[in-house]
Parts: C-alpha cells; sequence; structure tokens
C-alpha cells in the first residue's frame, strides 16, 4: 500500500511543483496579478517543505523552476519550438539547490534561529538564481519577480534604491514569511517581524528615496505603423511612418523628437540616400530631429547591424548606437555550428547579427540628451543605469514584437520601460513597430497617451526630463547582489563550522 502510494506521488509531485513553479507568471502582463507576488511562492515553498529527502526537494526545486522558465518564455514555442521546453530545463534546474536548502531551513518545525536563516537565505539564493539566468548568453533577465511589481508606486519607490534586485529580495522573503505564518506556529513572530520589518523598509523608500531634480521639458512623439506584411511591406512602411510623423506638425504642435520603432528602416541610408533625404525632410517639417533604428547590412562594416540612428534637418548626424545584447536564436543562433539546424525548425536567424562595442549618449537638442536601448537590452538594468550615470536625461527604447502580437510578450516588455525608469529616475520612452509603446516619467509613473498591439498611428507625450542628481540605485549599483552572496557565504560558513564541531565531539 505505500508503495503504491510513493508511485503515486512520484508522478504527481513533478507535476504539482512545475504547476506551483508556474504561478509567479501571473504576477506579470497581462494577467498582471501583482498584488498576488506577495504570496504567489507559497505553494511551491509548502510543497518543498514537505519533502521526504533533500534529493526529492532539489527535485521539485528544479520541476518548480522548470515550470516557472517555461510559463514565462511560453511565446517562444512558435519561433523556437523544441528549444522552448529544453532551455526551460536547463535553467530550471538553477532551483535544484534552492530548492534543497528551502527543504533543510523550512522542514518541521524550524527554530527561531533558522526562521531567521531561511528569511535571509532563500531570498538570496532566490537573488543569485535570477543573476546567473540574467546573462544574456541564457536568455536575460526575462521575468525577474521584482519586474511583476512595475506599476506599483511603493514598490517602484524601492528600486530606486536596489533595483529590481531589491524588489526580488523582499518578495521572496515576504513569500517565505507567509510560508512560516502558515505552516510553522513557533516561527510566528520571527515571521512577522520579517514582514514588519519590509513593510517599514518599503515606507522608507517610499518617503525619502532621493531622485533626480527634474529639467526640462521635452515633446516626443512615437510613430507605431502597426504589421504591415508583403512584398512591398517595408516601402509601404516607411511610408506610413511618413505620414503618422507628418501627423502633429499639421495639427500646429511643437516636437523636440520623434521616434521610430527597432528595424524601422530596413536598407543602410549610406547606400540609400534617397531615404536619407526623406528623412531629413521630415526633420525639417517637424522642427525635430528623428530617431530612427536601421537593421541593414553595413556599408563601412561588415555584417548586419540594429542601429539607433539620430537624423536632423541635414541628415544623419553621425550619433549611431549599435545594438550590443542580441536575442538568442532570435538575432544569433548560439554555437552556431552545432545548433544551426534550429533554424530549419524554428524562426532562428539565418545569419548572426553583428555586436556594438559600446554605449551611447546623445546629444539631440540643446538640454535633450537620450540614451538608446533596442528592444530586449531594456531588459538588462545595468545598461540603463550605465547610460544614466553618463547624462542622459531620457531613455528611449526602439522594439518591435510583431511575431509575438498575440502573446503576453508585448505588455510584459513594454512595462519593462517603467521599471528602468524608476530605477534611474530617468523618464524613459518606450517605441515600437509594432506593440505597445509607452512613455514613463521619472518615477514610473505613465505619461500621456499609450498605443496598444491592435493600435497605429502616433502619440504625443510631455516629459520632464532628469536633471540634477541621482538616485541610489544609479550611484550604488546592485548592491542587494554582494549582500545576498555574503549571506549564502556566511550560512555555509556557519555550517561547515558546525559540521567540524560534531566530529569532533563524536
Amino acid at each position: 500500500m505505500k508503495a503504491g502510494r510513493w508511485a503515486i506521488s512520484s508522478w504527481r509531485r513533478p507535476v504539482v511543483a512545475a504547476a506551483a513553479g508556474a504561478l509567479p507568471v501571473l504576477a506579470f502582463p497581462e494577467p498582471d496579478w501583482w498584488w498576488s507576488a506577495p504570496v504567489v511562492l507559497v505553494p511551491w515553498l509548502l510543497l518543498i517543505r514537505t519533502a521526504p529527502t533533500g534529493g526529492r526537494a532539489a527535485l521539485d526545486g528544479w520541476c518548480g523552476g522548470f515550470g516557472l522558465m517555461l510559463a514565462a518564455h511560453h511565446w517562444l514555442l512558435p519561433s523556437l519550438h523544441v528549444f522552448t521546453p529544453v532551455l526551460a530545463a536547463l535553467l530550471g534546474a538553477l532551483w535544484a539547490p534552492w530548492g534543497a536548502l528551502a527543504r533543510r531551513l523550512l522542514t518541521g518545525a524550524p527554530s527561531a534561529r533558522r526562521a531567521v536563516a531561511a528569511l535571509l537565505a532563500l531570498p538570496s539564493g532566490w537573488l543569485m538564481i535570477e543573476l546567473v539566468r540574467s546573462w544574456q548568453g541564457l536568455g536575460g533577465p526575462w521575468a525577474m519577480l521584482g519586474a511583476s511589481q512595475w506599476q506599483t508606486a511603493p514598490a517602484l519607490a524601492l528600486a530606486s534604491v536596489g533595483g529590481v534586485w531589491l524588489l526580488s529580495l523582499l518578495l521572496v522573503c515576504v513569500n517565505t514569511a507567509v510560508t512560516l505564518l502558515l505552516a510553522v506556529g513557533s516561527a510566528r513572530r520571527v515571521a512577522a517581524a520579517a514582514l514588519a520589518v519590509v513593510a517599514v523598509a518599503t515606507a522608507s523608500a517610499w518617503a525619502w528615496a532621493p531622485r533626480p531634480a527634474p529639467g526640462g521639458t521635452a515633446r516626443i512623439a512615437l510613430v507605431q505603423p502597426g504589421v504591415v506584411s508583403g512584398a512591398d511591406g517595408p516601402e509601404r512602411r516607411f511610408a506610413l511612418q511618413e505620414r503618422f510623423t507628418r501627423e502633429p506638425a499639421l495639427r500646429g504642435e511643437e516636437l523636440d523628437l520623434v521616434v521610430w520603432g527597432e528595424s524601422s528602416v530596413g536598407e543602410d541610408l549610406a547606400t540609400r540616400p534617397d531615404l536619407a533625404r526623406r528623412l531629413a525632410a521630415l526633420s525639417r517639417e517637424t522642427g525635430a530631429p528623428l530617431l530612427v533604428n536601421v537593421d541593414a547590412r553595413r556599408s563601412d562594416r561588415p555584417g548586419i547591424f540594429k542601429s539607433s540612428v539620430l537624423i536632423g534637418p541635414e541628415g544623419p548626424t553621425g550619433d549611431r548606437y549599435d545594438k550590443m545584447r542580441l536575442v538568442p536564436f532570435g538575432e544569433y543562433v548560439p554555437l552556431r555550428s552545432m545548433l544551426g539546424w534550429a533554424t530549419s525548425v524554428g524562426r532562428a536567424a539565418d545569419e548572426d547579427r553583428r555586436r556594438g562595442t559600446a554605449p551611447v549618449v546623445m546629444d539631440a537638442a540643446p538640454g535633450l540628451r537620450l540614451g538608446p536601448l533596442v528592444c530586449f537590452e531594456s531588459a538588462f538594468p545595468d545598461m540603463s543605469r550605465h547610460l544614466a550615470a553618463e547624462g542622459a536625461g531620457l531613455l528611449v527604447v526602439q522594439s518591435s514584437t510583431s511575431t509575438f502580437q498575440r502573446t503576453w510578450a508585448p505588455e510584459q516588455h513594454a512595462s519593462l520601460a517603467a521599471l528602468r525608469a524608476a530605477e534611474t529616475g530617468v523618464p524613459t520612452a518606450h517605441a515600437t513597430l509594432t506593440g505597445v509603446s509607452a512613455v514613463y516619467d521619472g518615477s514610473g509613473r505613465a505619461v500621456g497617451p499609450r498605443l496598444g498591439t491592435s493600435e497605429r498611428g502616433v502619440s504625443v507625450h510631455t516629459v520632464h526630463l532628469a536633471g540634477p542628481g541621482a538616485t541610489l540605485y544609479t550611484t550604488w549599483g546592485a548592491w542587494p547582489l554582494p549582500c545576498a552572496a555574503g549571506v549564502l557565504a556566511a550560512l555555509a560558513a556557519t555550517a561547515a563550522a558546525a559540521r567540524l564541531r560534531a566530529r569532533r565531539d563524536r
């Protein structure tokens, strides 16, 4: 009988673990149940806590991580096919040690000391996992737990202190505390104290966290042509963008900058002077520079680049930023000699794009210094922080999600701009060829209208540029990471010392 019951649990438990691990995705757009984030890990932790062995807990962690990664990247299935679950399984393995650690600290009736260790170590372990999977070669920091709080003002204030890293750390701490409250009567005082500390820290950041002083204002237009298909698609899209760009000027509106989305220009302007002339004419008509994105083979360098190019009344100004962090499989195939066959079963890149070498801050107009990012790069908090530290008063993300229009990806991608704005105190414009176009002020709040996935046209926004000063995150960087590493190192040293004393006592 016992064997039969164990046989059933042996196949049910991984399924339950994967389902529990997938729950955090509901806190992100489009479901956007952000309010569930403080408890969304509780079912997973409760399951791990009941694991009969450390090995089983590690498997629960792995399966939960698989569920989380598969749910977070499900929209890649049409492009990557079989690679999506394989990558989810590989990344999910990062949670296996975390599962074993959770069981060790939460199983049975933990003492107050062990409960405190759990409240410190489990968030720290989670942060180390987010750090590892944030490496661009592993897909980048998509769906970091803290990013689910992109529209919550107190959380955005915390982001200005420690970035998305601090948000993830505190959310896992709260989930651990709730797990202790529900399952461990002897640790409820410690758990309640932890929740009180998090609440005080959040309130303090909301009230007193420094931000850059407001600078001047700028009128920004975002142009979104929408999905344009067919053999003549590139030319029709260019014409649509021209028409939408003229609309504010025809209404008598003054602009300081016009932004087109990713891959808005499909040919190198050096080899297509006619396109350069048309763009220069648009700049003269609108009275504002244009930031376009050229996705083409370069005439001056070998290979295809995605480049943010600034256009003035006389044509390209010479300000250019080449995308540095490319999308695995979408813009290059890792280990192409081994994995090149992916191009035959999905929508992987037939040819690897080339990388830029350095971020660029552009002087678009007097008092308007902008820092461009291209699409996927808005997921990396260090890139926007670097641009803010270099004096950018406006961050501009040029994006396109045409392949994933009917998925959760466009809304989630646009939400990252709010988080980057809150972290740095620098307003952020997210302009898409297709997808969701929006602007956020230096606190992460939406400014003006937004264009959704089914819309096309132009939206105009008045933003206060970032002035003197900086957020604590811009100044200190990702300080929660070394703190988390220190906690784990201290825990490992304590455990090693305890084992050594036990051997001596024998």
